[in-house]
């Protein structure tokens, strides 16, 4: 089926060049030149993928994601483009929702690379998010005993049920992101193991990544204000220069 992306950028040359690429590539296009028309455009339709500038007139590319995501919507994976190469706009961009960013000027290639690998996230987030429906909706054990869960890991008093696809510290529900989750689980399924960062991110989004990046970095933040500094633990350590590691209690 072919993959329907909004192009939201408010230079029309290079929003043309992008669709034109896109179109070479097989995918459908659909283009906002300013972020109102981008959120009505979003609004309405169902997109696999918006590529969303931050720099727009009427709304910025931030504001339309927030708004997107303010009412709890499940919104296709949305990738951040921008002029501005500091870590605090990427990591607003990353806390607002998106999936990735892409800094201009950019080399078409890595565009495309990039949102193959999106789309191929939301995919497998998808398929897992199925199975845990499908998993939760299956037959209740004979007598309704309780029996050991499969898919289960465990730390201190943390369980992450991977079929449930829920997080619990001392009874106590976590909210995670998709990705937030699948870094968890990695981390706990490889338990006294270094996992540097390029492991993380292949294991996590499922492919090679080329470049420099500190998305692994801005997720174990995440995990660790959602986890290690609300119940005062330290289940996610550092390896200076390699990456990260879950240690057996």
């Amino acid at each position: 089926m072919q993959a329907h992306i909004l192009v939201v950028e408010d230079e029309e040359k290079l929003a043309r060049f992008v669709e034109l690429e896109l179109e070479h590539e097989g995918y459908k296009v659909s283009k906002a030149f300013d972020g109102r028309t981008a959120l009505e455009m979003a609004g309405r339709k169902e997109y696999d993928l918006i590529l969303l500038d931050i720099m727009l007139p009427e709304l910025n590319g931030l504001e339309v994601l927030r708004r997107l995501k303010q009412d709890g919507r499940d919104i296709a994976p949305v990738i951040l483009v921008t002029a501005r190469d500091a870590v605090m706009d990427k990591v607003s961009g990353l806390d607002a929702g998106a999936v990735d960013y892409i800094t201009k000027p950019f080399a078409i290639e890595e565009l495309l690379a990039r949102i193959r690998v999106a789309l191929k996230m939301h995919s497998r987030l998808t398929d897992l998010e199925q199975q845990s429906i499908q998993a939760s909706a299956g037959p209740v054990n004979a007598g309704d005993k309780e029996t050991p869960e499969e898919g289960e890991y465990k730390w201190n008093k943390l369980i992450l049920n991977d079929k449930k696809h829920t997080v619990k510290y001392d009874g106590h529900d976590i909210t995670l992101t998709n990705r937030e989750f699948l870094m968890l689980r990695t981390l706990l399924e490889n338990k006294d193991i270094v996992m540097t960062r390029d492991t993380l991110l292949e294991k996590v989004c499922g492919y090679d990544y080329i470049g420099e990046t500190n998305v692994v970095d801005v997720y174990i933040r995440f995990l660790r204000s959602k986890i290690d500094e609300v119940y005062d633990i330290k289940m996610i350590q550092t390896v200076r220069g390699v990456g990260y590691v879950i240690k057996s209690e």
